[in-house]
């Protein structure tokens, strides 16, 4: 079991081809799962050592079921990451062309990044939601009812079908993030260039609940490089924070900041401080915005006059 990982499949998945990246994979047993869910089940229940799922993506954001997956239900922790870029084909079966689609199928994320193509290249195409793009691809070569799947090149190869175009995405820096996610236990030692994900639950919504988390932060200097809500499933509008932030559980400054978020918070659960290797610098890119020349007390009235 100790050698053994489940990763979100069929064969031919970005997670697959991931996975195959990583050092832990060589000589392992990697089982495909179905969907996010089961691979981080097979985890809980024991029957496989840990699972490799995305968690986000540089062009459509983060991955909501992982999210979810890890912030709800029994603990899990992340031992490691990795990121891959992605590119994105357009496959179909032997015979068919680009003039003959009327339907496609791939995952929701991936139709998110090829939206722009899709529109130019095949407009009206009724694009229909897969659990995993290779999934698209493997349902399709045993005859679904759709013309073309959106997944990797790779998938091709494995499923028997022709790549119609290549490079389809509509952003040429996509960006995949995947985390390696196993029972508490297995927690790593501190490199030095390290990450820690949380998830962060409120005793109420009230003013500044998010201002006195975030403060915890930076007055101790840690850097978030990941902050995002979602919902807590108990009542409309009630949300938990999932964030990363830049360093280690054994890192001063962060158990400082951990104590401190441990008094105000509901409940604080840690998912892990593992090796950072998300293709970012420690401290990230100076993003170059263009702001208007207009002065932020004429910007002010003119938006409550509804002006540009």
């Amino acid at each position: 079991m100790k050698n053994s990982f489940a990763y979100l499949g069929p064969k031919g998945t970005f997670t697959e081809a991931a996975f195959l990246q990583m050092p832990i994979a060589q000589g392992a047993e990697l089982i495909p799962a179905e969907s996010v869910r089961e691979a981080l089940n097979l985890v809980r229940t024991g029957k496989v050592f840990g699972a490799l799922v995305p968690i986000e993506n540089s062009v459509e954001g983060s991955v909501a079921t992982t999210l979810d997956e890890l912030g709800h239900g029994d603990s899990l922790e992340i031992i490691d990451e990795i990121a891959i870029p992605v590119e994105f084909a357009l496959l179909a079966k032997p015979g068919v062309s680009i003039s003959d689609i009327k339907r496609i199928a791939t995952h929701p994320h991936a139709h998110a990044q090829c939206v722009d193509w899709l529109h130019t290249n095949i407009p009206g195409v009724h694009v229909l939601p897969a659990m995993s793009t290779a999934a698209a691809a493997e349902e399709l070569s045993v005859g679904a009812n759709y013309d073309a799947a959106i997944c990797s090149v790779a998938a091709a190869k494995h499923y028997g079908l022709e790549i119609l175009a290549q490079g389809i995405g509509d952003s040429d820096s996509a960006w995949t993030r995947f985390v390696l996610v196993s029972k508490p236990g297995h927690a790593q030692p501190s490199t030095g260039n390290d990450k820690t994900t949380l998830s962060l639950f409120m005793h109420r919504n009230q003013p500044g609940a998010l201002l006195n988390i975030l403060t915890e932060f930076a007055v101790r200097g840690v850097d978030l490089s990941r902050l995002e809500s979602r919902p807590t499933k108990q009542q409309l509008g009630d949300y938990f924070f999932s964030l990363d932030c830049v360093g280690h559980i054994d890192d001063e400054n962060l158990g400082d900041a951990l104590i401190e978020l441990r008094r105000i918070c509901a409940d604080v659960k840690f998912l892990g401080s593992y090796p950072r290797h998300d293709n970012a610098s420690a401290h990230g890119e100076v993003i170059d915005v263009a702001k208007s020349n207009v002065d932020p007390q004429t910007w002010l009235e003119n938006l409550r006059q509804r002006k540009s």
